[in-house]
């Protein structure tokens, strides 16, 4: 992994911890401050999606109020990478939270793209999905 590579990580990945936990306490703030205002912007989520600014923005403050607690967290970086003002990462969230009224232990596959505004990183683009049900 290159230096800027490592540069990145080191920045985003503690932003995006507090930005998640934060979700998951019912506080929609981080999330809004971490994501670009600018579009193009997309989300592929395992309970919503949208595209634009204006979309995502009510439905990231409606997603807040799911969540009334967290008891953990970590962000399993699987691939990363940066070339000059765009980055992304891949890997495992594993959360513990209490969703919709009920404790929840559970893990999502992700993809992050983010874009250099003003010097900082903003996320662009968000996929996530829940793990497949493993079969024998």
């Amino acid at each position: 992994m290159g230096k800027e590579t490592e540069a990145f990580l080191a920045e985003i990945l503690p932003k995006q911890r507090d930005m998640t936990v934060a979700l998951h306490k019912g506080d929609v703030t981080p999330r809004i401050a971490l994501w670009s205002h600018n579009d193009p912007t997309t989300l592929f989520g395992s309970h919503i999606s949208g595209a634009g600014w204006t979309d995502l923005e009510p439905k990231f403050r409606k997603e807040a109020f799911r969540f009334a607690g967290a008891t953990g967290f970590e962000f399993e970086v699987i691939a990363a990478g940066t070339s000059g003002s765009l980055a992304y990462t891949v890997g495992f969230e594993h959360s513990h939270a209490v969703v919709d009224g009920v404790p929840a232990d559970y893990t999502m596959r992700t993809t992050h793209i983010y874009r250099r505004e003003d010097g900082a990183w903003r996320i662009i683009h968000r996929h996530a999905d829940f793990l497949p049900v493993q079969s024998p």
